[in-house]
């Protein structure tokens, strides 16, 4: 009489448990990314990634800065990899001047009043740097941002290229402009897709690139990076943000996400931008290779 009980109970608890599985490899992540080649990749691998390990996951890359954080802010976005001075000054409108260190600390703390956490950073420092091509007369001799701000004060017409967004930031254009006491004139910056100011640059279209530091086309142009001799760009340190109501109900994410983000450092983005960018490699294979190098 007390075996079919008994195996009854058996039985139930071998469902809820194969229902319980189900449901967390049925849940739906969604990813953003924002609309240039590094946010491209780090958006696939992450996908990739999520997906080996049983989560369904709907990529929404390709939009800008301020339209991927509200995005995750309402909900409609879970996770998203942010640089920390973008966070820092764009978000937090926080304009002193910190650490790699201070700026983790200060944007985690900020953030997770919002409900944001920010997990472990990689040490891929995406902060802007300015470039040049060795061999122009416009640019030749500028060694640092002091130099460049001086050219333009002195009225040589250097073309600038830059995204769309960098003129409006605070920590672009408009606060640069601010501490190295220079404009460079509405008629001098050609906002534009990365890709295309560098092939600019390379024909002599263009003077210089507001750019990002783990671009693969610096190296591969043999490109000059003019110093920010009065540390003006603060640290971008690479950093996966997921929404907390997310984490709490999926917990795995942590160990997925920062086994990336603690593996990732200036030497790989640079390598990983330049095998799509200058290789013509598709973004899926970059990321699939990747992931497959780290046994992932």
């Amino acid at each position: 009489m007390t075996f079919v009980p008994k195996l009854a109970k058996t039985l139930l608890s071998a469902a809820a448990i194969a229902l319980a599985a189900t449901s967390a490899f049925a849940a739906t992540i969604t990813v953003g990314g924002k609309n240039f080649t590094e946010q491209l990749i780090i958006a696939e691998i992450t996908k990739q990634l999520l997906g080996s390990k049983g989560y369904t996951v709907d990529k929404k890359d390709g939009m800008g800065t301020k339209i991927v954080r509200a995005a995750l802010e309402n909900g409609e976005v879970d996770l998203y990899w942010e640089y920390t001075g973008t966070s820092l000054i764009t978000f937090n409108k926080v304009t002193e001047r910190l650490s790699p260190e201070e700026t983790y600390n200060r944007v985690k703390q900020l953030d997770g009043e919002k409900g944001l956490v920010w997990l472990a950073p990689s040490t891929a420092n995406n902060t802007y740097a300015y470039v040049v091509k060795p061999g122009n007369a416009k640019t030749e001799g500028l060694e640092t941002i002091s130099d460049l701000a001086k050219a333009y004060n002195d009225g040589k017409p250097i073309l600038m290229g830059t995204t769309a967004e960098f003129p409006k930031r605070p920590d672009g254009l408009i606060g640069l402009q601010e501490v190295y006491g220079f404009e460079a004139g509405r008629a001098n910056v050609r906002p534009m897709d990365l890709g295309l100011a560098y092939n600019a640059l390379a024909n002599g279209d263009l003077d210089t690139i507001a750019a990002q530091a783990t671009d693969g086309q610096i190296a591969a142009l043999g490109l000059k990076v003019l110093k920010d001799d009065k540390g003006f760009f603060p640290n971008y340190a690479l950093t996966p943000v997921v929404r907390k109501e997310v984490l709490d109900e999926h917990p795995d994410l942590k160990d997925a996400l920062e086994a990336i983000s603690t593996k990732l450092d200036d030497a790989t983005m640079q390598r990983l931008n330049s095998e799509v960018d200058v290789e013509k490699k598709t973004i899926e294979t970059v990321a699939a290779d990747y992931l497959k190098s780290l046994g992932m």
